[in-house]
């Protein structure tokens, strides 16, 4: 065990952090996914490839970037390709191997919302969309999920379809054409769940340091089913969580400055 003190918002960021390695070509989604994929480039996997939606590829941003379209991710980038050769070449080219994503609601079969919260033709919230997402869903070679958990957003059943995950589970992925894996991987302020090989319903593999079985049920809308080898995610390390802190810092002072 460890003597950091540590949030359940970093034990989040760096236990996504550590799915990814450094041979991964990685279709970036911003937030949560971006401050894990950049902490993972700044410790175990070094040479990974990021790719943002704006076409921007090999970047390494020294600050987490406001959006696709920040100039932090164009600066520091490889090279930077037209959002069409991104999309027709890169991603349904079958040339990504991760896609990170974030979700407003998901269910037990990694399917995700990010559209709308209540009816499509009257919503109670309209949300920022699907942008790229539900591309990087069917087209990356597996997909990771990060996001807090709260009943509002694990949900029984989503509003509405934005990024297909498993579908109602089993093989409805490859009945509709898709070769790729989907969702492998969620990743909560609690939790490290992975789906079951068969029904594809996630199933949490791991809970993080001091969290309860009952705590991640209380925060889930559906009947978790917990792993008989379920164990305890480990500790972050020193490393890890200076690095993590560290790119909060100056991002924070940066946009801070942006804004002045």
């Amino acid at each position: 065990m460890s003597d950091l003190d540590f949030t359940a918002d970093e034990m989040m960021t760096i236990a996504a952090a550590r799915a990814l390695s450094n041979d991964d070509i990685c279709f970036v989604g911003i937030g949560a996914p971006s401050a894990a994929c950049n902490v993972a480039r700044l410790t175990h996997a070094p040479d990974i490839t990021l790719i943002y939606e704006s076409g921007t590829i090999g970047t390494a941003p020294d600050v987490l970037p406001l959006s696709i379209g920040d100039g932090e991710l164009c600066d520091t980038a490889v090279t930077t390709v037209s959002v069409p050769e991104m999309f027709r070449y890169w991603l349904q080219g079958g040339r990504v191997s991760v896609g990170f994503l974030g979700a407003a609601q998901l269910d037990k079969f990694g399917n995700i919302n990010t559209t709308v919260i209540g009816d499509y033709d009257n919503p109670k919230t309209r949300l920022p969309g699907g942008g790229g997402a539900p591309e990087i869903a069917s087209s990356c070679g597996e997909i990771f999920i990060t996001m807090k958990q709260s009943l509002r957003g694990m949900v029984d059943k989503i509003d509405f379809f934005t990024s297909f995950g498993h579908g109602t589970g089993g093989d409805d992925r490859e009945k509709l054409g898709m070769t790729t894996k989907g969702p492998t991987l969620l990743i909560t302020d609690l939790a490290v769940w992975r789906p079951d090989p068969e029904t594809k319903e996630f199933v949490v593999r791991s809970l993080h340091p001091g969290v309860t079985r009952e705590q991640v049920q209380e925060t889930c809308g559906w009947t978790v089913i917990f792993a008989d080898d379920l164990t305890e995610t480990p500790v972050p390390t020193e490393l890890e969580l200076t690095t993590l802190r560290d790119l909060k810092a100056r991002t924070k002072a940066a946009h801070e400055g942006a804004a002045a």
